[in-house]
């Protein structure tokens, strides 16, 4: 900030933030988006000036504009930034900026109220993605307690914003879209699971009416938060639009004594021409991370629906044999390896392996599958306990509660409370004796309820918020006891998926369902946040375990192939030819991971909802591929022109359809002309004018490569 100016403005990775600090309060924000060039002093000012309001009749006499913390003594009356009471009183603060520091792309501000006994700290960052992350400090500097009841980031939308998009879902349905005008008033999407929940939506989008993927000016936010949370769109008669994040807190949860401090998750914000340009932001910001998985993504067997609870070591073992046959590279043992566990009624938090099951331990299963080259993983569910159990006879007091009585049951299973540190100290204790003994490089880390009553037996007040920070630590410490060690965030399928618990883990299960039509719109929406290479997604049976749908092996495997692959299937049963078959379509993942885990993911806006159309460009927009689905009958057919999106307009390409044995078939009646022979297009021309589709049976799919020419 120029020492003449009270402007401030912000600037990474094509994005800009204008700030005013006209006035002692909180600056005003005076935009969030795309970059505005380098701004002379004067030029920053005028933007500023342009962008002030007048006096109305019927309205106060300085008209409220939308601060980092906007609160009422400010004369707003939208939704305040913070609230919270000392047992009535303080309620509405009003701090005075008492200190800043800032950078070309970062801002701290430290801000006061001495009547209220409050100080709070402001921390602001334009990374190189263009991704904007914020996180409030409160501190109770006052004498007695302060019960905080909410503290959100907020940040600003243009005008244009007239349209909603966020998700809902369900066990086996995650990340459903749904879309509704942006009227006046607020839309607010909550979690009260102690998890974000299967229903959660992962962003908050506001955008230009009718934006898509490819196009439409759109802003979203997202709260980087593994518990409870509030996200919110808000529009006000004052022409005042604004998306909001924050924790939500149970009441009583945060009381800060004297001297203690509340820090808010960090709040994730991103823009951009459509939602490709707005999500890969969020992707470059992930895979920049120091702790982002460096290796290429292994091939993973999981032996879930291949087995069950039926843990017989030859038949584990022959499951091994299949697996490294068709090149898998990690196996791993699903659950009912543990004391008492033979269905899902028992044995929840007896984390020793089960001497009746295993007279011998893991080892010969997991010699067997070291010796085959694959890396062992083992699932796990720390988190939660079977009433029927020795721990829960052993310790009630360690399952969250509300005092004097159980939660209602979930799954025959109740949570502990991790953060009694007995309940920690144990499962921490047993999880690392397991690491210790076995070669174990992978946990498959699952948390299968939503928590209700979640209260600490220790104090008595709720405790969601003191559970996530503690599983945070759990993992963080698990992981520098045991480096290398990869760890996936299960929740019943996609119920904890945020990039506060990505910070921990390598990637999340994206869902209990394996039905690749039904993953077609899963993946796509959970690929708003998370990126192909951390987004597990399996190739399962001919007959979907949770639809009863059957498919062919190239629908199953072309709508797996992108993200970070595995099986899960009992694929001792195939025979020779579909092995070979298999063993295409991993060889097919592995020659292009590098491609699908660091390039551009893609969405085509195709006109046809018939269809489906999505693919990865890599960095340099040298190679694509796409992979083009026919999810059910058209009203078109032939099903018309397909276009490319997120290619070099300049770039001259050929485009050929990939002639692997497990493609989808043709079933026109005649070739299809561009497909059988060489063609090269402009980048300009895939994406204006396109190529013809082709004619395809309903749930089928083809594979379509795009490189340099």
């Amino acid at each position: 900030m120029h020492h003449d100016s009270t402007v401030l403005h912000l600037r990474n990775g094509g994005t800009s933030v204008i700030l005013d600090f006209d006035g002692g309060g909180f600056p005003a924000v005076v935009h969030w988006g795309e970059d505005q060039g380098d701004l002379s002093t004067d030029e920053a000012q005028a933007i500023v000036v342009a962008s002030l309001p007048q006096r109305v009749s019927g309205g106060l006499d300085e008209p409220a504009r939308l601060t980092v913390l906007p609160q009422e003594s400010e004369g707003w009356q939208g939704t305040p930034g913070l609230r919270g009471s000392r047992h009535g009183r303080s309620f509405s603060p009003n701090f005075c900026v008492t200190g800043m520091e800032s950078g070309p792309s970062e801002l701290v501000l430290l801000a006061i109220d001495a009547d209220a006994g409050l100080t709070l700290r402001l921390g602001l960052d334009i990374d190189s993605a263009g991704v904007l992350s914020q996180v409030l400090t409160l501190t109770n500097a006052g004498l007695d307690d302060y019960q905080l009841e909410d503290l959100c980031l907020t940040v600003p939308l243009p005008g244009t914003a007239a349209e909603i998009l966020d998700t809902s879902g369900r066990h086996l349905r995650e990340r459903t879209p749904q879309r509704h005008s942006f009227t006046i008033g607020r839309h607010e999407r909550e979690s009260r699971k102690g998890r974000p929940g299967a229903d959660a939506t992962l962003l908050l989008c506001a955008g230009a009416p009718g934006f898509g993927f490819e196009a439409g000016l759109v802003h979203a936010v997202h709260l980087a938060w593994s518990g409870n949370h509030r996200l919110a769109a808000e529009k006000l008669v004052t022409g005042s639009v604004f998306l909001q994040a924050g924790e939500l807190l149970a009441p009583g949860e945060i009381q800060l004594g004297p001297g203690q401090s509340y820090t808010t998750p960090t709040v994730i914000a991103s823009w951009g021409h459509g939602l490709n340009e707005l999500s890969g932001r969020i992707h470059s910001r992930l895979r920049a991370r120091p702790t982002h998985p460096a290796t290429p993504r292994p091939v993973t067997l999981n032996t879930w629906e291949a087995v069950y609870f039926d843990h017989d070591l030859d038949r584990l073992l022959g499951l091994a044999d299949a697996a490294a046959r068709v090149g898998v590279e990690r196996y791993v043992l699903d659950d009912g390896w543990f004391r008492g566990r033979r269905d899902d009624t028992s044995g929840l938090g007896d984390w020793y392996v089960d001497d009746d099951v295993w007279p011998d331990g893991l080892s010969p299963l997991i010699e067997r599958v070291t010796g085959l080259g694959m890396q062992f993983g083992l699932w796990v569910e720390p988190e939660m306990v079977n009433p029927d159990s020795e721990l829960a006879r052993a310790h009630p007091e360690w399952i969250l509660q509300p005092g004097g009585r159980f939660p209602v049951e979930g799954r025959q299973q109740q949570v502990l409370d991790l953060s009694h540190p007995d309940a920690y100290g144990y499962i921490l204790e047993r999880l690392d004796a397991l690491l210790s003994e076995y070669p174990i490089r992978y946990l498959k880390w699952d948390h299968n309820r939503d928590l209700v009553d979640a209260g600490s037996t220790r104090t008595g007040r709720a405790a969601v918020h003191e559970n996530v920070v503690a599983l945070y630590d759990l993992l963080d410490e698990l992981k520098a006891r045991h480096p290398g060690l990869e760890i996936e965030s299960c929740a019943s399928g996609g119920a904890r998926v945020d990039l506060g618990i990505l910070d921990h883990t390598d990637r999340i299960w994206t869902s209990d369902c394996i039905d690749p039509i039904e993953r077609l719109t899963i993946q796509k929406y959970t690929g708003l946040l998370v990126p192909y290479d951390l987004m597990g997604a399996h190739i399962g049976g001919p007959v979907s375990h949770s639809t009863g749908r059957r498919h062919d092996l190239s629908l199953r495997a072309g709508v797996a192939v992108l993200g970070h692959l595995g099986i899960e299937w009992d694929i001792t049963t195939l025979t020779e030819s579909e092995s070979a078959e298999l063993a295409v379509w991993i060889d097919l993942y592995k020659s292009r991971r590098h491609l699908f885990h660091t390039g551009t993911a893609v969405h085509v806006d195709h006109p046809d909802p018939a269809v489906d159309l999505r693919g990865v460009v890599s960095s340099d927009q040298r190679t694509a591929l796409f992979v083009f689905t026919q999810v059910r009958a058209s009203s078109f057919y032939p099903v018309g022109p397909l276009r490319f999106a997120g290619l070099d307009d300049e770039s001259r390409y050929q485009v050929r359809m990939l002639v692997e044995s497990s493609t989808g078939p043709d079933a026109g009646q005649s070739p299809l002309s561009w497909s059988h022979q060489p063609l090269t297009l402009t980048g300009r021309a895939l994406r204006t004018i396109g190529v013809q589709g082709p004619v395809l049976f309903p749930e089928h799919l083809v594979i379509i490569e795009i490189t340099s020419a």
